[in-house]
């Protein structure tokens, strides 16, 4: 066989996300808009109405300060222009000058009310946004995480969409006083002459359109190389972690995934750069139309002038608003350029939810008000999403209470699956799992999930403290002086690893964290089983628990199983 040529292994196809999904034009992007921001002001509403309130009333009384501020200031140059001498002049400004002064000096106060509303308003949002994520993705069904579509829908919510909306708060929050200051000075200079407003829309219009332009080729190039940003994020924690650090120098690897990554990262590069040099070209030609519009307000200010349509102060105050709105229109496009693309993302993030809502298993059906006495497989057949191979084919079975049943087969052969789908995990293809003649799916799922424990072949290794790693079996479960934690750890031979632990049950169980500690592979799995005999469950699951156990050890958990078969459903 030959080798593959370079080009081919130099982007692999599964690095690469499609970018049609959502093909999104500059009218579909305008369209868009109203849904992006509902969802942001509906997050921002939920999370801490006082002070988004707080900060939507005092961005407007700051937009009323300006467009005042503005107007004060052309009565103050009406003053000073006025005919007479000089000393009458300004003292007869004077008190006008102190209106502007205080004007501004309120403005001042009234940024630092946002200021101290905005402090208060992210940090809600970023923690209401994220346990809300992290609930979503906990609550759907096991089979999501067998599709790669919605990982890449599960990694842009949480890598992008969560940090965009935090910022695209933010970014609100700047476009809206930039928008009032906008709209105080054109308010200004339609007092000042109407003409004045038609032809500073000149301006906005072709910035307006690069924020869009740009904002959509932004996000196009991020959708697309999703799956390459999180393949370089599994290399680069494959790189730094302690996990795979010894595996890696074992088998010399580290010329092997310093290449790859380096491939990804070139590639990943190569379309930052396409996409970074399409948007300064878009942005380059709507400043350039802007800088156009600007210049044909001024000129059209100085005609305004020489045809004595305008008092000298009148155009003196409108030079000033028409400084101002540059400035807070500048400030309103990179407001709204930031909004507008993590708007998209935020989007992300909100489709995540609904299909994540959509996928969570209903809390309804059936309670279960008994421990099965007998369960019945017919012709029971499975999948997995996106597969055309059959994982199990018509499999029939009938395990009765009290009974430990042992599936025996070659690797791949469904042991695990079929395992899965008797916890409840996984449903059927096709056929039926019934508990006492009722099928399975009947019954409401946490019911069914409260009579089943499952020990698996490479149990969850909690960040945690040991005592907390096998009361995680049932952390709800009242154990007055931990007797049923102690009797659980001495079934299962744990209390041996708890025994050599520098802290014992509260040792920390992560070398990631300071004073943590490591077990080995089979210390893991004891604790797993001593997990498993907390839980109590009257229908046990072990997928292989004993694999990476010593003989002895193997020997004592074989022996706690059979003592505890009187009345329960043993699957081995």
């Amino acid at each position: 066989m030959e080798p593959a040529p370079a080009d081919d292994v130099a982007l692999p196809y599964w690095t690469v996300e499609d970018s049609t999904e959502h093909p999104r034009g500059l009218l579909a992007l305008l369209c868009l808009l109203p849904s992006t921001l509902r969802p942001i002001l509906r997050t921002v509403w939920r999370a801490a109405p006082a002070p988004a309130l707080i900060v939507l009333g005092v961005q407007l009384l700051s937009g009323l300060a300006a467009a005042f501020g503005l107007l004060a200031t052309t009565q103050v140059l009406d003053r000073l222009l006025a005919a007479g001498p000089t000393s009458a002049r300004v003292v007869a400004a004077v008190p006008t000058l102190l209106v502007v002064a205080a004007i501004y000096a309120a403005r001042g106060g009234l940024d630092t009310v946002v200021a101290l509303g905005q402090a208060r308003l992210e940090p809600a949002i970023r923690q209401l946004s994220a346990t809300e994520l992290v609930a979503a993705a906990i609550g759907v069904e096991l089979a999501a995480y067998d599709e790669d579509s919605f990982y890449d829908r599960l990694h842009r919510a949480r890598d992008r969409g969560l940090v965009s909306l935090d910022r695209a708060v933010s970014s609100l929050i700047e476009l809206i006083g930039a928008f009032c200051s906008v709209l105080a000075a054109a308010a200004a200079l339609l007092v000042l002459h109407p003409l004045l407003l038609a032809v500073l829309c000149l301006g906005v219009l072709p910035e307006a359109w690069a924020v869009l332009s740009s904002a959509r080729l932004g996000y196009q190039a991020r959708r697309r190389m999703i799956s390459a940003l999180r393949r370089i994020g599994m290399l680069d924690t494959l790189g730094t972690t302690r996990e795979a650090a010894a595996e890696i120098r074992a088998y010399q690897a580290q010329p092997f995934v310093l290449a790859e990554y380096r491939t990804v990262a070139q590639a990943l590069h190569d379309s930052e750069v396409a996409a970074e040099t399409s948007q300064a070209r878009v942005r380059a030609l709507g400043r350039s139309l802007a800088a156009l519009g600007t210049a044909v307000t001024f000129v059209a200010l100085g005609v305004l002038l020489h045809a004595g349509w305008i008092p000298l102060a009148v155009a003196g105050g409108a030079a000033i608003a028409i400084r101002a709105a540059s400035a807070s229109l500048k400030q309103l496009v990179m407001a709204a350029n930031q909004l507008f693309e993590r708007g998209l993302y935020v989007q992300d993030l909100v489709e995540f939810m609904a299909e994540a809502a959509a996928r969570t298993p209903a809390g309804t059906g059936l309670p279960v008000l008994a421990d099965p006495t007998h369960i019945d497989l017919d012709r029971v057949s499975f999948s997995y999403p996106g597969s055309e191979r059959m994982a199990l084919a018509e499999i029939s079975l009938s395990i009765e209470a009290g009974h430990t049943v042992a599936l025996v087969g070659e690797n791949g052969s469904g042991k695990s699956t079929l395992a899965k789908l008797l916890a409840g995990l996984y449903q059927p293809t096709a056929g039926q799992i019934r508990w006492d003649g009722r099928a399975l799916d009947e019954f409401n799922p946490a019911a069914v999930a409260d009579r089943v424990v499952v020990v698996s072949q490479h149990p969850l290794r909690w960040p945690h403290s040991a005592r907390t790693n096998v009361r995680l079996g049932r952390h709800d479960r009242i154990d007055p002086d931990d007797e049923a934690l102690r009797w659980s750890a001495r079934q299962a031979r744990a209390d041996e690893v708890i025994a050599g632990l520098p802290d014992g049950w509260q040792t920390l169980l992560s070398k990631e964290f300071r004073r943590g500690h490591e077990l080995s592979g089979g210390q893991w799995q004891r604790l797993a089983i001593a997990r498993a005999l907390f839980r109590d469950a009257p229908v046990l699951i072990c997928d292989e628990p004993t694999a990476p156990l010593d003989a002895r050890a193997e020997l004592a958990v074989y022996q706690s199983l059979r003592r505890l078969a009187d009345g329960r459903t043993i699957v081995l």
